[in-house]
C-alpha cells in the first residue's frame, strides 16, 4: 500500500466518526495495534524532543524500506503515533522524505489537539521526515 493509499483509508476511517471524542477513543483504539517497543531502544536517545509526553522512536533499515517503532507514556499520543507509523512504514526513504501527510489536516486532528499535543505531532512528523531524509542521503552515498 503506497503512503497516499494509507492516507486515504485513514481519513475514510475517521469519517464514521460524527465527533471528536468518538474520534479519540478510536485513537486509543488504534494506540493497542502499535506492535510492543523494544525496552533496549527506550533510552534518551531515541527520546523526541517539544512533546508534552515521553515519546521514544525505532527506526530501521530492513532492506531497501525505513521501519518505525515507538513507545509512549500517553494512550492518545500513542494512538497518534500509531497513524504515523501505519502511513510511513515499511517505505522507502525518498518516499518518506518526499511524502506530504495530508491526512493530518483532512481528519482535522491538528485543529482538534491541545497546542502541547499538537507540538508534539509536528515534534513526530518532523522525527519521522528525518529519519527518511537521513536514510536518503545515506543511500545516495553507497
Amino acid at each position: 500500500m503506497t503512503i497516499n493509499e494509507a492516507q486515504d483509508e485513514i481519513i475514510e476511517e475517521f469519517q464514521i466518526f460524527d465527533d471528536w471524542m468518538d474520534r479519540y477513543n478510536y485513537l486509543i483504539d488504534l494506540s493497542k495495534d502499535l506492535e510492543p517497543y523494544n525496552p533496549k531502544y527506550r533510552t534518551n536517545a531515541y527520546l523526541i524532543e517539544g512533546c508534552q509526553s515521553k515519546v521514544w522512536l525505532y527506526a530501521e533499515m530492513d532492506g531497501a524500506l525505513i521501519h518505525f517503532s515507538a513507545d509512549t507514556d500517553a494512550i492518545i499520543t500513542k494512538g497518534i503515533v500509531a497513524l504515523l507509523i501505519r502511513v510511513l512504514s515499511g517505505h522507502t526513504p525518498e518516499e518518506i522524505k518526499d511524502s506530504d501527510l495530508y491526512f493530518i489536516e483532512k481528519i482535522g486532528l491538528k485543529d482538534n489537539l491541545s497546542p502541547t499535543r499538537a507540538n508534539g505531532l509536528l515534534s513526530m512528523l518532523k522525527q519521522m521526515k528525518l529519519f527518511g531524509l537521513a536514510y536518503y542521503a545515506k543511500q545516495q552515498k553507497n
